[in-house]
């Protein structure tokens, strides 16, 4: 008797795991079909969105372009998302070209834009002069966030310099965001031997920074000004519209500008 029982036992069990390797293998198929799919959405959705950047055309820039500057610009990050360099590099409108491009690169101590490895590549490759900034987190060391933008950009000659974008105070004081912005500034500057720009908008430099980094070339953003941005410190860049429409761009795209003539840009690429 004890015998038959073991030998229902064993014949149960071998059903039982049976049966549960047939679920088991059932829920994988499922699982590897129902990501398949997904991914392949999501693909296609990519690539008819990028179908439409390679055809976006604008008759114009749709701003206002402040014309008594020569040397005109964007600045993209993820935001944008595939980006037609092309179509960006060989947009003209009234003798007006645009020349430089400034890219997210990084944020904080680990983020990496999704979209820099490409936008930073194919730029150069269309005859954009390209610039790479990182999106400072002021609760985080400026130091690590240094070192974090160091390892993900290879800055090259002919390059902008690399830019602090600071606009956010994050609740930290006065003082510890200065502390940790000049942390971020001195170590790119000591590992590269080139002087960062600092990109910020006019009522948070006012606020925050001032003259402690008067010595820093400005990038400043101000809007829908007339003639150049409400600032009394000297400036490289301004950013004078977030509504730019460029060919190879769906969405709208800020748009620079830089104070000097192409002598003097030369001068600030890295040599």
């Amino acid at each position: 008797m004890a015998r038959l029982s073991q030998k229902k036992n064993k014949h149960s069990a071998s059903r039982f795991s049976v049966s549960t390797r047939k679920r088991i293998r059932t829920f994988l198929l499922l699982t590897v079909l129902l990501g398949t799919l997904v991914v392949g959405f999501y693909l296609y959705t990519e690539w008819r969105h990028y179908q439409r950047v390679l055809n976006t055309r604008f008759p114009e820039f749709g701003i206002a372009m402040p014309a008594h500057h020569s040397i005109h610009g964007i600045d993209v990050s993820r935001y944008q998302r595939y980006i037609s360099w092309p179509a960006v590099s060989s947009m003209e409108v009234l003798g007006i070209k645009l020349g430089f491009c400034f890219i997210k690169a990084t944020r904080g101590t680990g983020h990496v834009d999704p979209q820099f490895n490409r936008n930073w590549r194919k730029s150069k490759q269309a005859g954009m002069v390209r610039g790479a900034y990182h999106f400072f987190t002021p609760t985080q060391s400026g130091a690590e966030q240094a070192r974090h933008f160091l390892r993900t950009v290879s800055l090259a000659p002919g390059d902008l310099p690399p830019v602090l974008d600071i606009e956010v105070a994050g609740g930290v004081s006065p003082d510890r965001l200065r502390k940790e912005v000049l942390l971020w500034l001195t170590t790119v500057e000591k590992a590269t031997g080139i002087r960062p720009l600092l990109y910020t908008n006019v009522g948070f430099y006012r606020r925050y920074l001032g003259r402690s980094f008067d010595q820093y070339p400005l990038w400043v953003a101000h809007y829908y000004q007339r003639g150049q941005p409400s600032i009394s410190r000297g400036w490289a860049f301004w950013q004078h519209s977030d509504v730019g429409r460029v060919n190879g761009i769906e969405g709208p795209v800020d748009f620079n500008v830089f104070n000097g003539d192409s002598t003097a840009f030369r001068r600030i690429l890295i040599p």
